[in-house]
Parts: C-alpha cells; structure tokens; sequence
C-alpha cells in the first residue's frame, strides 16, 4: 500500500548528514512493513532484527563497540552487513532501550552504515541506564493512513491526482464521491490492517473484528507495560475518551474519569498514552498571536484518539449510522469530524492547539501557525455561520480563518470555506 512516508525514508536514505534512524508510532500503524518494503526496494540486502522475538539481542549491548555489534547482527540474521548496500533494522526497540543508546556511537563511529530502529513504546520505555542519544539520530513519526493515502489504497488514484491540480473551485463535480468515500474513511480509518482488509473483501463486520482486536491489543499493552500503580488510571482515562468528545465543549475533563479526578492523580497515566502514540493532547491558547507558544495554557486541553476507526469501534458506532445515516457527519456534536481533522492535520506535523476565552462562548476549533496564524472551524454540516471567526478576526485582520465543512469551496474576502474531504490538501497549499 501506498504510504507518503516512504518518501521521507528516501531523503533520509540520501542525505549527506544522514544519521540514525529512529522510526516512531503506535502498534499497528504500518512501521515494520513501510521498513521491510523500503529495504526490500532501496538497498541490495537488509539485516532485520525483531528484538522482541530475537531475545538474545539483549545480552550483546553491555558495551557500544559498533564493529563487534554489527558482527552480531551479521551473525543474528545471516546478512553480510556492507556500508551504504546494507539496511540494519532493529524492531521492536523498546524491548532493548539499550539498543537506542548505540545509536549515539553509530553516528559517531559508524557514519556508512545505514541503521533504522523502530518501536511503539518508546516513550516510555527508556529506564535507569540508558538514554535517548538526542543531537545524533534523525527521527520520524509515523501515523494511521491518511483520508488521502485512503484514496489510493481503494483505487481512486485519479481523484487524488484531481486534488493536487488545487483547481478547488472545480473538484465541487466530484463531492458526491468525495463524501461517499470520506463516510467509508469515517467507518473503517486508517489502521493498515484493517483498510487492507477492506478494499480486499469490503466487508464492514471484518473491518469492526479487527479494530476491536487492535483495542483489545492495546489493553494487553497496558498490562505489559504501565506500572501496577497506574494501570486502572490508564485504564479509565482512556476509556474516557469518546465521553470526553461526546461534549459541546471539549475540553478534557478529569472529573468525567470518575467522580472527584483531579490533575494530580492521573497526570502521569496521560502521559503514559501521550508517549504510547495513543492519543493527542491538544492545549489552548489564551491569545491568538505568533509564536503561539508564548500563549500556551497547560492546564486546558483537548484529547484526540489515534484513529478514527478506532474511535468507531470504542463507540461501537454501526456501519449503517455512517455509511447510510441521513444525518451522520451532523450527529455526535461532531465528534467524528473533529477527530478526522485533527488526526489529519497531526499526520502533517502540525502542532495544532485551540482557542477559548473565559466566561465566553467563544471558541475556535483548532489553530495552526504557519506565516500566519490559520484559525480553523470545523463543520460536520453545511452550516456556514461561523460568528467566533468573525470575532476573532475582527480583533486580528493578520488571521486566516479557514471553516472546513460539507459546504463547497468558497474563497470569501476574510475566510475561505474548504470542503471536509479536501481540507489537508488545502492546509498544505498555503503559505
């Protein structure tokens, strides 16, 4: 399947500073097969090392000579290691953390040869002993497949490639598809596993067997890997989430976990799931200027789940609610669409934040800072009044507000309104 990621892994491949490679994502996102295939097609061989099935890579990290380790890997998988023809891949990371404090020493003493590392868990693996080697390792994240690589994996290249003529004004001729298309996105997500599986059988049952099994895998997870202490926290903030979204406002609420949550307690099992990849926490900002990060404001934030599908599943929303519901991108106070923005916009490594004001009902979904600062609304409707956009605009003429929405595209003199199904291609666009 087609993975935009792919082609970073290339620019990575030929840089002329090119370091370590740490590849970094949530189980099941698609990072052990975009690896193979990129080894597979860009190098004459590959030394892959699954550390959490080769155990006994564990007892050869107990010093960090870059010759004697790639003898062991060498030996492990039965590969003669060459510089620049040979991809060394270390799975599964997180089950060596020492294995990420060798990449130090292969930057430094090893520059030719070629190395990627990936985990799921890295974030919170790390333990007394080890560290990350920062300043000498190149990194990427990797998310569930986009709407737009969902294109593609169900056949509709040619749609894609009308998006990226961004003549936005024309692709209107193909919103009936478009829609059609984001509805089965709603439904089935990004999950490799499970698109592969749908645009193999079609079946919406299969697709709903497998999510809940990638759920069910991240609870055994949590068992494996969260501190005794923290576990039922973890446990019951994450099984907060779709309440949490399911309000008007949706700021986190730590009382909605059980009655009389605060911060303090479960603090750390949000970062837990922060680190895992298993959420995005997205913080307000209390005034609308550059650098945004000036304005942060900790203490309110909004939570966002990996994957729509997912999403889908922990709802147990049916596929006739999305595929044929009349009312569907309406219903749930939107929370399908904001997490489909949000996801999207995540996967384009923007840092996204939002806006509210005190004692006000003002509120602005999302913002994104690129020259200026794009403050985002999101409609799961054609609704086109956006009355917090205007305000905030009118305080600030240096503001782009955009509205994503199901209505078509309109570029007005103070805001332009961008179709659902179009808005990362437009987000991309602009300056």
């Amino acid at each position: 399947m087609y993975r935009e990621i792919y082609d970073k892994f290339l620019e990575w491949k030929n840089k002329e500073n090119r370091k370590p490679l740490i590849v970094d994502g949530a189980r099941q996102v698609g990072k052990t097969w975009i690896i193979k295939e990129f080894g597979k097609n860009e190098y004459k061989n590959m030394a892959y090392i699954n550390c959490d099935k080769v155990t006994e890579i564990k007892n050869f990290f107990y010093d960090y000579d870059t010759e004697r380790l790639i003898r062991i890997f060498s030996s492990l998988t039965s590969e003669t290691i060459l510089p620049k023809d040979t991809l060394i891949v270390l799975d599964e990371i997180q089950e060596v953390p020492q294995g990420l404090t060798a990449l130090k020493y292969f930057c430094e003493d090893a520059k030719d040869y070629h190395i990627i590392v990936a985990g799921s868990l890295l974030g919170v693996s790390l333990h007394t002993g080890t560290g990350y080697p920062v300043g000498k390792v190149d990194e990427l994240k990797m998310f569930p497949m986009t709407y737009k690589e969902f294109l593609i994996a169900s056949g509709n290249e040619i749609l894609v490639e009308q998006m990226k003529e961004h003549r936005w004004n024309e692709l209107s001729m193909f919103s009936r598809k478009f829609i059609d298309l984001l509805r089965q996105y709603y439904y089935v997500g990004g999950m490799p596993e499970v698109v592969n599986r749908y645009v193999n059988r079609q079946d919406f049952n299969e697709v709903r067997i497998i999510q809940k099994r990638i759920l069910s895998e991240y609870e055994k997870d949590f068992s494996k890997h969260v501190p005794s202490s923290e576990l039922s926290k973890v446990s019951m903030l994450w099984n907060s989430i779709p309440s949490q979204l399911a309000k008007e406002n949706k700021k986190f609420i730590y009382g909605l976990i059980k009655k009389g949550a605060r911060a303090k307690e479960f603090e750390n099992a949000l970062q837990w799931l922060i680190n895992a990849g298993l959420i995005h926490k997205i913080v307000r900002v209390n005034k609308l200027n550059r650098p945004l990060k000036f304005y942060e404001d900790i203490s309110a934030f909004k939570i966002f789940i990996l994957d729509l599908g997912l999403l889908g599943a922990m709802t147990d929303v049916t596929a006739k609610e999305v595929i044929a519901g009349e009312n569907y991108f309406s219903e749930y106070k939107g929370v399908f669409t904001e997490q489909f923005i949000a996801q999207e916009l995540i996967s384009m490594d923007y840092k996204l934040y939002y806006y509210s004001k005190a004692d006000s009902p003002l509120e602005i979904d999302f913002l994104v800072q690129k020259e200026e600062v794009y403050p985002i609304e999101v409609k799961a409707e054609e609704n086109l009044k956006s009355k917090s956009l205007r305000i905030v605009y009118e305080n600030n003429n240096n503001l782009k507000p955009c509205r994503f929405s199901m209505s078509g595209y309109r570029n007005q003199d103070w805001m332009v309104n961008v179709p659902l199904y179009l808005a990362t291609e437009w987000m991309g666009s602009v300056e």
